[in-house]
């Protein structure tokens, strides 16, 4: 069996995945807003050996009938949240080999001025950075805060083609790898490998000089999420690391062949892409005590952010249909996973499973060797490469994940001690830290890139 990675799924708010938990006693997400909560998370992390931190991130709010509801600032709902960006900064300051992935959306972001972020922090942070690539980020709302028209859905895919294009340029195109000599008794940069990138895409512009010299990855590692059509193919063509939710072996097979079938689908091998799944556990001495502690965490919450969290997700209001409509008469320009991940189901079904789950997977409730157990079945029957751990109430499910499941897991052999190097060397298990010659990025590699 192949050797497995994990990563940890955070929010730089008070709440995650659609859900209201920040009641639980227990839970010190309450103080995301604290650098103290943040370098606990992450020597927790790192300390623990897993590969990296995940930080989720979205622009908008959620709207019911165009108005947010009193229950989401009650809550903490969506509401306020800080720049991953810069947590992501003080996280590196405070590891040595962590990786740290940030969202950053297609849709909102400057290409150039991105660019020139995500280097900085890779070049900090010696190659340990990832991007996670989204189209989107609760758009309904955040087009109006951005001042900007909204996109259709596979018309952001689109869109997200022309911004890597130009940010691949930019990283990889721009400053060859050796530019930077910074002999004092000569010149600090050669001018024969700094060259002008010029790009004139149907969404984005830019001609002149990259900002940033080379940086230890080039282009960082690249996550991507989509399920929908269109975001499989653009993960096939762009992606590293592609993440799907949880589910039986069979879902996750599935999600899985089609993965990697886009990847051969854009002249890639199948196994460039690696495929995690979301894992959601709450580990007991025993299945029962599992599920007490697991009730806790659920009556913590109350039943009337449901509504409110799924309009968040898809600008779809549930209220306002019977709780028999099937859930395949529903359709949004938004986060179409959290519609066709429901398929089969009613508007009252999913109201149900939202309050228990919100976006995220069921979680699997049981002792630490039921959980490993289920790990490794998962992963085998599904050809995972690994899992990200999405936690139900922090720091405790962190805790309990890397001090008492994780070492069965090393015991079975299916997790490794982990190594230092960069990101890319050490999630995608490439031998060096920049990509392979077969991703489309490589071919702006060391000459000057025309539109």
């Amino acid at each position: 069996m192949k050797q497995l990675h994990f990563g940890l799924f955070e929010n730089a708010q008070a709440n995650d995945t659609g859900r209201a938990t920040w009641r639980h006693p227990d839970n010190e997400r309450v103080n995301y807003d604290t650098l103290e909560y943040w370098t606990k998370i992450a020597e927790v992390c790192e300390t623990g050996g897993l590969d990296f931190l995940f930080l989720a991130d979205a622009w908008g709010w959620a709207e019911v009938d165009g108005v947010r509801p009193d229950v989401a600032s009650i809550e903490g709902l969506d509401l306020p949240r800080l720049d991953p960006f810069i947590v992501a900064s003080a996280i590196l300051a405070r590891t040595s080999s962590l990786g740290v992935v940030m969202t950053g959306s297609t849709l909102l972001e400057q290409p150039y001025a991105f660019a020139r972020r995500m280097a900085t922090l890779d070049q900090l942070s010696g190659g340990r950075i990832g991007w996670n690539i989204v189209t989107t980020g609760t758009a309904d709302t955040a087009v109006k805060a951005f001042g900007v028209p909204m996109v259709a859905h596979d018309e952001r895919y689109a869109m997200a083609d022309d911004f890597a294009e130009l940010v691949y340029k930019l990283w990889e195109g721009a400053w060859e790898p050796d530019a930077l000599t910074k002999d004092k008794n000569g010149n600090f940069a050669d001018p024969a490998k700094v060259h002008t990138i010029s790009h004139d895409g149907p969404y984005f512009k830019s001609e002149g000089y990259g900002n940033s010299a080379y940086s230890p990855q080039g282009t960082p590692v690249l996550f991507q999420a989509g399920s929908s059509p269109a975001g499989r193919t653009f993960g096939g063509r762009h992606g590293e690391c592609m993440f799907v939710g949880g589910g039986s072996v069979e879902q996750l097979a599935e999600h899985s062949r089609a993965i990697r079938a886009a990847a051969v689908d854009a002249g890639r091998s199948a196994d460039s892409v690696k495929v995690m799944a979301e894992f959601r556990c709450v580990v007991g001495e025993t299945k029962e005590d599992a599920e007490r502690l697991y009730q806790v965490v659920l009556d913590s919450q109350t039943p009337d952010v449901t509504v409110a969290s799924y309009a968040w997700f898809t600008g779809l209001d549930l209220s306002s249909y019977d709780p028999q409509t099937p859930m395949t008469d529903l359709h949004t320009e938004l986060s179409q996973s959290q519609v066709s991940r429901f398929a089969g189901k009613t508007v009252g079904d999913v109201l149900k499973d939202w309050h228990e789950h919100g976006a995220g997977s069921t979680a699997f409730l049981g002792s630490p060797e039921e959980i490993a157990d289920r790990i490794i079945e998962l992963a085998d029957g599904a050809d995972l490469d690994g899992f990200l751990l999405a936690p139900v109430i922090q720091p405790g499910s962190t805790i309990d994940f890397v001090e008492r499941v994780l070492p069965i897991l090393r015991e079975r052999g299916v997790v490794g001690e982990s190594n230092g190097g960069s990101l890319r060397e050490r999630l995608v298990g490439s031998d060096r830290a920049t990509l392979p010659d077969n991703h489309p990025a490589a071919r702006y590699r060391a000459t000057v890139a025309v539109a």
